[in-house]
């Protein structure tokens, strides 16, 4: 009897062990990335783009073997731009000990919101199109692939001075981090660009969308250009309103207004806008038809710029875990050195405070499409 039973307790016991070790192998045949942006509400489009690009990275990574033979999974919170919403996330992201870095914010209010909890337990952030100058500053764990409004204020200024030859300009921006910072730099840089700011409106992100009233104080300036400190919803909005209210006004704006839903939902309002954006579909270069190839097999559309943000972003992760980023710090190491990184969005190094350089071209909607602008 006792034999019987020293013989069931040590088959127990063995076969408690190779549970256990079942268990472990299972856990580490998956490495995750966590993904903060808005999922649903006003600024869906680009958190859709984002999870679409991040999953066509993932999916060709796997693909080819994952990282070491473990594949890599997303993991996707629902931010909706709302800095509550990101600071939740980034909680629980940091407590998901699978999770060796985080894709996103898409707003740079959102982003601040997670940066003091993923730099205090020392996850990367690494955002696709947080501009705010500031961003960064937040610690070495946060990461922006994308141009500064200190970068790409002065550039659509000179579009609009120089380029374009307008030199009475008026202003509407969305009344928070991004907005402020964004008609802050176009403003210094249509003044050193020898144009005249003649009147600026801000409006707050959760008033209605009527826009006639600031409209109307705009054409009593009598401006010859317009520049919009929004995002698509609002700037096809303000387009409309404009026309329908006889102000045929010229319209200039930053590469968040870049998006196929503003053709959409501004039609004809929207024709002749000008715009800068960070990548164009229409590139010629190897792995930007790559993307987007594959980008229209998978989603059967183009993808914006901002899926081309997130497919970087999410790549040169792909890249430091490849190079032998073991754990979360290894990662933000490995990540921090990548130097002339191959992107589609253009070749990225991340310089000493973790931000990038990018090359930005200009566009104009020229019936009813997004067409280069060309002196």
């Amino acid at each position: 009897m006792k034999k019987k039973m020293s013989f069931l307790l040590t088959l127990m016991l063995i076969m408690g062990l190779l549970s256990g070790c079942g268990s472990s192998s299972s856990q580490n045949k998956e490495i995750s990335l966590g993904l903060t942006a808005p999922m649903t509400g006003d600024y869906a489009e680009y958190g859709n783009a984002f999870k679409n690009a991040i999953e066509l990275a993932i999916e060709k990574t796997n693909s080819e073997g994952g990282i070491n033979g473990k594949k890599l999974k997303l993991v996707v919170g629902d931010s909706k731009a709302d800095p509550k919403e990101a600071a939740n996330i980034a909680q629980k992201f940091v407590s998901d000990s699978s999770i060796q870095a985080v894709i996103g914010d898409f707003t740079s209010t959102a982003a601040f919101a997670g940066s003091p909890i993923y730099q205090k337990n020392g996850l990367v952030q690494l955002s696709p199109t947080s501009s705010h100058p500031d961003f960064t500053k937040g610690g070495n764990f946060i990461f922006r692939n994308i141009s500064t409004q200190a970068d790409e204020g002065p550039i659509v200024a000179k579009y609009a001075v120089n380029d374009l030859h307008k030199k009475k300009i008026a202003v509407i921006y969305i009344n928070n981090d991004w907005g402020v910072v964004a008609k802050d730099n176009f403003i210094k840089g249509v003044q050193e660009a020898g144009g005249e700011v003649v009147d600026v409106e801000a409006y707050l992100p959760e008033q209605g969308k009527d826009f006639s009233a600031i409209i109307t104080k705009i054409r009593d300036k009598n401006p010859d250009m317009l520049y919009l400190g929004c995002m698509y919803t609002d700037g096809a909005l303000i387009a409309q309103q404009t026309r329908k209210m006889n102000f045929n006004i010229d319209l200039i704006g930053t590469a968040s207004l870049y998006s196929d839903e503003l053709l959409k939902l501004g039609g004809s309002a929207v024709e002749g806008f000008h715009m800068t954006c960070s990548f164009f579909p229409g590139d010629q270069r190897p792995e930007v038809q790559d993307f987007v190839k594959r980008y229209n097999e998978k989603y059967g559309k183009n993808p914006t710029m901002f899926a081309a943000q997130a497919y970087d972003a999410a790549n040169m992760i792909i890249k430091a875990l490849k190079e032998g980023a073991t754990d979360r710090k290894s990662l933000r190491d490995k990540l921090a050195a990548i130097k002339d990184f191959p992107g589609v969005t253009g070749v990225t190094s991340f310089d000493e405070n973790r931000n990038v350089k990018k090359q930005i071209s200009k566009l104009v909607i020229k019936d009813g499409k997004y067409t280069p602008f060309t002196n």
